[in-house]
């Protein structure tokens, strides 16, 4: 049988008890704030809710405007290492908005209250190195064959393009060795993409010289936009 469903107002005792504890004076539904809790000038404000979601979040930036020091509280994940490993997103959220979190189990064993981590100040750095892989990647693309918000299509990156190119090369000339594919344009990267065949579109057929396999001439096929810009960059028109 499944426990009593926890409500927000389950959540109250719990975090009002605790903040006595600590030296606050509490009090709850002050202006639109869930509980308001002050000690020697420094004023918090808690934020319930039943779960973590974007109502919530709204409500805390809102309590903001009146204090640094704002938190949301929800009830203590039934897993809460898996809580914690699978939403690290969340967290980043969280903290990017300076917003702290606290768990509360109204009912078992586990400490009623626990604060996973308080609002500070965070450092909004950007990671170079993410963005110059980025930017490489924008540069190496041709064009753009993908559309946005798909979830259940191959997306096509620079490597797949590249891929791609070779492919269609292949498919035009024959069996050729890297250095006839880098004279049409292919790239550097053309020898690599042959020798690891990461989808299995290539074979060796000879010291040095590559084909496409069945498997890459069938997988080109679902790439038609992006097979017919190449194929027209070899020269090949249908019929």
């Amino acid at each position: 049988m499944k426990g009593k469903a926890i409500l927000e107002t389950d959540l109250y005792r719990p975090l009002h008890d605790y903040l006595v504890e600590q030296g606050y004076t509490v009090r709850s539904e002050v202006k639109n704030c869930d509980i308001a809790a002050v000690k020697d000038g420094d004023l918090i404000v808690v934020e319930m809710k039943r779960a973590l979601n974007v109502p919530l979040l709204v409500q805390a930036v809102q309590r903001q405007k009146i204090t640094e020091s704002v938190y949301v509280a929800v009830p203590r994940p039934v897993n809460k290492r898996k809580w914690m490993g699978g939403s690290k997103g969340v967290q980043d959220v969280l903290r990017r908005l300076e917003v702290g979190l606290i768990f509360v189990s109204p009912n078992g064993r586990k400490p009623k209250v626990e604060v996973v981590f308080h609002p500070v100040p965070c450092e909004r750095r950007k990671r170079k190195a993410s963005h110059r892989a980025v930017l490489h990647e924008i540069e190496r693309r041709s064009a753009d064959f993908n559309q946005g918000g798909s979830c259940r299509k191959k997306i096509v990156t620079a490597y797949r393009e590249n891929a791609v190119q070779i492919a269609c090369c292949l498919d035009s000339l024959g069996p050729s060795c890297p250095k006839s594919l880098r004279t049409l344009g292919t790239g550097e990267k053309t020898l690599s993409i042959l020798y690891r065949n990461v989808y299995g579109w290539f074979e060796r057929v000879d010291k040095g010289v590559y084909a496409l396999s069945a498997k890459g001439r069938e997988e080109l096929a679902h790439y038609p936009d992006l097979a017919e810009h190449y194929r027209s960059q070899n020269g090949e028109t249908d019929g």
